[in-house]
């Protein structure tokens, strides 16, 4: 009974090991930095979506990360994130449902064309 009592518990953590480290598994992500309140539009007249952005942290908002898809909260490192908000960036993280905890961001800047004259 013992015996199939630690094959049945061996057999479920086969099981389910895969499922859990695929969701929790750092990727990356691609994306601007915003603020939960604006998203994808920011409300604030006359002012850069960086300083939207932090004005809206002041005022409780979180930051978010507004994708081509999807807009994902963020946790973790904010030391990390605050100087990037309203900029592209690609962010290492674990994803979890529609939450990534930051392990790593980076600005990503805009490439020049290759035929562009200098």
């Amino acid at each position: 009974m013992k015996k199939n009592l630690i094959l049945a518990l061996a057999v479920l953590a086969i099981v389910i090991f895969p499922a859990f480290s695929r969701v929790y598994a750092s990727q990356p992500f691609e994306g601007v930095i915003s603020d939960s309140m604006c998203g994808r539009k920011h409300m604030a007249t006359g002012k850069t979506p960086a300083q939207c952005v932090k004005e809206c942290i002041r005022n409780n908002s979180h930051y978010v990360l507004v994708t081509k898809d999807k807009i994902y909260n963020l946790t973790g490192k904010p030391q990390a994130v605050a100087p990037l908000a309203g900029k592209h960036v690609r962010i290492e993280g674990a994803l979890d449902r529609d939450t990534v905890t930051v392990e790593a961001v980076q600005e990503i800047k805009p490439e020049m064309p290759a035929n562009m004259p200098m």
